[in-house]
């Protein structure tokens, strides 16, 4: 296995990350995006079996453990996110590159690839669901709308005071270790609670739900079409992996139809006995599958 190594990067739009990459640099650079409320932790068990191959590089993305914060919900818009992947991708002089995502990095994932296909040789999705699919069941598909409550929660209620009131095991186990279907160690949780406590930390990964465009309709709202859903939306034509743990409580397995509309080069992975946490639940099976898929 490659040594994993830590760096400060600056980038061009003017934020500054802790970055850490493995294998050489001369291979094929390939991006790693963590979601909520996680780091570039989640991707360990990847860049530990891919690292022989690629360039693997796996930033704390803004907001996240000790990279920088930001002070204003608007900073995290996803314009803003997406920005800063490509600002990283300069910063390691790769012009194209294959981009990886889970849950929220995820979703930045597919917004770079949207943004500029030119550049996102491949991208693989670990339970991370395309933007048009997750509006739209958001809207139409009652299931899913349910289990999304929770973003309204996270917008709209005060999370940081309630984790200074009850601490942050509470968080630890009310959002978080409920929706994992595998092992956590206490020198897992140890690290979570260390990210999550940094100053500022909590507050800006919450920020990239109160800056999110998605709508989430209460559960008494009507179907209706949204103008996100009634604009052109542009298809992908690079090659497509999406690796989906079916048990998933907050991403439901209905992200996964109608994705062939949006996508020309399709590959999709079940995993039956994974959760949303994939990437560290069942990492046999993802390093697998991306393994196969990359060739």
């Amino acid at each position: 296995m490659a040594e994993v190594l830590h760096q400060r990067v600056t980038l061009s739009t003017g934020v500054e990350l802790d970055v850490w990459t493995a294998g050489d640099a001369a291979n094929p650079p390939i991006l790693f995006l963590q979601g909520f409320p996680e780091s570039h932790r989640t991707w360990r068990h990847q860049m530990a079996a891919l690292s022989d191959s690629f360039f693997c590089i796996a930033p704390d993305q803004r907001g996240y453990a000790r990279s920088q914060k930001l002070p204003e919900v608007k900073d995290y818009r996803i314009g803003n996110l997406v920005a800063d992947v490509f600002a990283l991708a300069d910063a390691f002089g790769a012009e194209r590159f294959t981009l990886v995502g889970h849950d929220w990095g995820g979703a930045i994932a597919w917004a770079v690839a949207i943004k500029n296909q030119a550049r996102v040789e491949r991208l693989i999705l670990c339970n991370a669901a395309h933007p048009y699919v997750f509006q739209h069941t958001l809207v139409f598909d009652r299931d899913q709308r349910l289990a999304s409550q929770y973003m309204k929660d996270f917008r709209e209620r005060d999370i940081e005071g309630e984790v200074a009131a009850k601490g942050m095991d509470w968080f630890f186990e009310d959002r978080f270790a409920k929706l994992s279907g595998g092992p956590i160690t206490a020198e897992d949780k140890a690290a979570y609670i260390d990210e999550w406590s940094q100053p500022g930390a909590l507050t800006a990964m919450l920020n990239w739900y109160r800056a999110s465009p998605m709508q989430v309709p209460g559960m008494d709202a009507p179907a209706e079409m949204t103008p996100f859903l009634a604009a052109p939306f542009p298809k992908l034509h690079m090659p497509v992996l999406v690796i989906w743990g079916v048990n998933d409580e907050a991403l439901l397995p209905c992200q996964l139809e109608g994705l062939d509309e949006h996508i020309e080069r399709l590959t999709v992975v079940r995993v039956e006995d994974a959760g949303h946490f994939i990437p560290w639940e069942r990492p046999e099976a993802v390093n697998q599958a991306m393994r196969n898929w990359l060739g």
